[in-house]
């Protein structure tokens, strides 16, 4: 869990990070939307119980990588040093 003080304060995040976590974040929400309509295709009513908690779980995912990019800062990349 973190602590309010941290979530006041912040943090910073690598370009690189961030963007890492945002095609992650796609590749969650396209499966999803896949996954979901893949559900008509099952028979078996518990087979589809346990697809919708996946796409359920896909998207709470999503969402909380989501969250988490907006509370961070992308730290600012570092100036070159000429030689």
């Amino acid at each position: 869990m973190t602590s309010s003080c941290a979530i006041q304060e912040g943090f910073e995040i690598s370009p690189r990070f961030r963007q890492t976590v945002e095609e992650r974040i796609t590749r969650l929400e396209r499966d999803a939307a896949h996954d979901e309509t893949q559900i008509e295709r099952l028979d078996d009513i518990d087979h589809i119980r346990r697809h919708m908690r996946l796409v359920t779980a896909q998207r709470a995912e999503a969402l909380r990588m989501r969250i988490f990019l907006d509370r961070a800062r992308t730290r600012l990349p570092r100036p070159m040093i000429q030689l």
